[in-house]
């Protein structure tokens, strides 16, 4: 004899578990962190101030910002790869590749000197490695870039809009800001190459949104200037093309 409970009976569907809704002063509070208003400019202040001091402090409180204020990640460059793999090796060697044609062609052109003077205690000096290897895959692969190209192209985008025209102007204005706050530790040739290399990282990722590749390439370019610093070849390197 068949049970009657199980004759004709469709499959109980498990119900669906949804998450509560957030309560009302925490969507305020995210509204008004991605607005524009008092709290909103109060938070881009102190995460330019904070970059002023520590930029890994600036990037960390992006990613408070980015939380709160219920921004999806991929909106700063979060975005996952495909394959990681590919991406960073693609970003390593590109990193390197800029270095190397900024240092040969690109520095001698703008008449800079073949040595970085502000780094010429790290010329065999093996004790300082620990410290810049660092200080170049935190601070400037990951924390300069979480600032420059993911919150503020954020952030700007909100004003200007998407368009080409807006995105060149936030190209070109984060740039500048790059290379002005290389002024006080490297002088009017750190500016140049920061003018030159925060073009080139802003344009990549004004046209396809991801950060990773573009942190990647950041911190090998950083990591061979410290490679030819240290193995005191810098003059070698710069006379490669103009002897």
């Amino acid at each position: 004899m068949v049970n009657d409970t199980l004759q004709g009976s469709e499959p109980a569907v498990a119900p669906v578990a949804t998450a509560p809704p957030a309560p009302p002063w925490q969507n305020q509070l995210a509204a008004r962190l991605r607005g524009f208003g008092p709290l909103g400019l109060l938070a881009i202040f102190f995460i330019l101030l904070g970059h002023m001091y520590w930029v890994p402090l600036a990037a960390a409180m992006v990613l408070v910002w980015t939380k709160l204020s219920g921004t999806p990640w991929r909106e700063i460059g979060y975005v996952r790869p495909k394959s990681w793999p590919k991406t960073l090796a693609i970003g390593f060697v590109f990193g390197i590749a800029i270095k190397l044609l900024m240092k040969s062609l690109v520095m001698p052109l703008l008449g800079a000197e073949p040595v970085n003077r502000a780094y010429q205690y790290l010329v065999g000096n093996t004790a300082a490695l620990p410290g810049i290897i660092a200080a170049v895959i935190i601070g400037a692969g990951w924390g300069e870039e979480t600032v420059y190209r993911g919150y503020l192209f954020e952030r700007l985008g909100k004003l200007l809009g998407s368009g080409v025209v807006a995105r060149t102007a936030i190209v070109l204005f984060t740039a500048a800001l790059f290379a002005a706050a290389h002024y006080p530790g490297q002088g009017i040739a750190g500016v140049e190459q920061a003018a030159v290399t925060g073009l080139v990282f802003g344009t990549i990722f004004a046209v396809t949104g991801r950060l990773w590749m573009v942190m990647c390439a950041h911190a090998a370019f950083d990591l061979m200037a410290v490679a030819i610093i240290y193995l005191n070849v810098e003059v070698k390197v710069a006379h490669l093309i103009f002897k």
